[in-house]
């Protein structure tokens, strides 16, 4: 590979081929936070309160990471990409959120692919299609379950015994939506005819858009972290600093001004710091971040929003693909899928009525919306993992600006290893589930600190992102989360001491 000049140059990136002597770090950390908790840590592990990482010093070409040939697969020819780049000149070191040290990546993608073993790329159709088999027979047992909900006696045991069925389908059907998603990235099968027909179907039950979903995401993959870019989860921005004079001494007229930009937020910042409007905004979250995304484009770019559904996964006239939209049949199709889809919930409404379709289909609907949103806000928000503007952003840093998370049987089992392997998954999207894990433990020698892994419960990170993982500030190339106050942990921790 070329290294990028001061001026810019065209960069050639040959992946899949070789691998350049690489150490893997090898730096066992131990730690302890205000002595309430301890870690130790070995070769290649990482822990969010402590990160050493690699340096970095150049910017690399991005592979294809969505749904076109991507860069490389071990068991396929090597495919080059040329992309223009200019050499990123931003510092290498960083604080994040808890204060600790944070470099830039430093591994290339080369490295990456050639760590992976060959078959984890295999993706036979009866594998793949053995998981769909095993979640349909997992939804249509809980239906037969639930159809003899209605014999129990007792009313309130009735009301309990809905709520487990909604909870256990609602798993099943989180998966089923997993497995769509891997169609949409190829991960599912070779042939992507084949992954974008199970897809549209998989997602289409589940109330997705299939196509819609699958461009929007793409372009997601392709800026990761990056704030002028990035589809979803983009975070909120700090105002500016206020304006100071040469002396250091604000004029009457920029206190007037600051006064007027910080009195809501200031108030909302306040209100933000206590614990009960952090499960309010948790539950609003919870409940609506999905149709929220997918009606207004909630938490991605600020597209002209003139007039309602005009920046909506539904709308084939959307913005988000781009001038003229090129995907306008792709959303039709994927409206076409959910139009199907609500024709069979009222034909079934005929036989158990609206109430039986709203117990059967939509209680669990809103778990999968749950899932979806708790894990993917969990997967991209972290006091450690930092956000980038365009001078800074790469395709590698923006795919480490990810975290994998620890959900036990559920998480390994039932939704596939999307939380345990969600970093291998941005860097080469075409591996499927079942190979994730042994290609997650391939790459960790490469990525070294970069590789970010929380093995703590998924309810509790939940609650300490959202109080810590408010904003990010107006100005700098690479930011990192601080809460409504503009504090990060090491500041709040100060305070309170004081």
């Amino acid at each position: 590979m070329r290294r990028a000049s001061r001026h810019g140059v065209a960069l050639r990136v040959n992946v899949g081929v070789g691998v350049d002597d690489f150490r893997k770090a090898e730096h066992p950390l131990s730690f302890s936070l205000h002595l309430t908790e301890s870690l130790s840590l070995g070769p290649g592990e990482y822990h969010p309160m402590a990160a050493t990482l690699a340096p970095n010093t150049d910017r690399f070409a991005v592979p294809d990471s969505g749904y076109a040939t991507p860069a490389a697969e071990a068991a396929e020819p090597v495919k080059e990409h040329v992309v223009q780049q200019e050499k990123s000149e931003v510092p290498n070191v960083y604080r994040d959120t808890y204060g600790n040290e944070f470099m830039l990546p430093s591994f290339t993608m080369k490295q990456i692919y050639a760590a992976i073993p060959a078959h984890c790329f295999e993706r036979p159709l009866w594998k793949s299609a053995s998981y769909v088999a095993r979640d349909a027979l997992q939804t249509l047992a809980a239906f037969y379950a639930a159809s003899h909900i209605q014999y129990i006696p007792n009313f309130w045991v009735r009301c309990a015994a809905w709520q487990v069925y909604a909870f256990v389908q609602g798993l099943t059907w989180f998966g089923i939506w997993i497995l769509a998603h891997e169609c949409g990235h190829g991960a599912f099968h070779a042939n992507q005819k084949v992954c974008d027909a199970f897809g549209w179907v998989l997602h289409s039950f589940v109330g997705m858009p299939y196509n819609s979903w699958k461009w929007s995401h793409n372009k997601h993959h392709k800026a990761t972290g990056n704030i002028d870019r990035d589809t979803a989860f983009n975070p909120r921005v700090l105002p500016p600093a206020k304006k100071v004079r040469a002396e250091n001494e604000p004029t009457e007229e920029e206190e007037a001004e600051h006064a007027a930009l910080h009195e809501d937020h200031h108030e909302e910042g306040l209100f933000s710091e206590t614990p009960i409007y952090t499960l309010y905004s948790l539950v609003l979250q919870q409940l609506f971040g999905l149709p929220l995304y997918l009606a207004n484009n909630a938490t991605g770019q600020p597209y002209d929003r003139s007039f309602p559904l005009r920046v909506s996964h539904y709308n084939p006239w959307t913005p988000i693909y781009g001038p003229n939209n090129p995907r306008f049949w792709a959303v039709v199709c994927s409206d076409l899928g959910l139009g199907l889809m609500g024709l069979g919930l009222w034909y079934a409404s005929k036989f158990v009525g609206w109430s039986g379709v709203a117990l059967y289909w939509f209680v669990p609907y809103l778990w999968v919306n749950h899932w979806l949103v708790i894990i993917t806000y969990l997967q991209h928000t972290d006091p450690t993992l930092p956000h980038y503007r365009n001078k800074a952003w790469t395709f590698e840093r923006g795919a480490t600006a990810t975290i994998d998370r620890e959900f036990g049987f559920i998480g390994r089992r039932l939704f596939h290893c999307i939380i345990e392997t969600h970093v291998l998954h941005h860097l080469v999207s075409r591996i499927p589930h079942y190979h994730a894990e042994e290609a997650t433990e391939a790459i960790k020698g490469v990525m070294g600190r970069s590789y970010r892994y929380d093995p703590r419960g998924m309810w509790g990170s939940l609650f300490r992102v959202a109080r810590w993982c408010q904003a990010v500030p107006a100005e700098g190339d690479v930011v990192f989360y601080k809460n409504a106050n503009g504090l990060n942990y090491d500041d709040s921790y100060k305070a309170k001491v004081q």
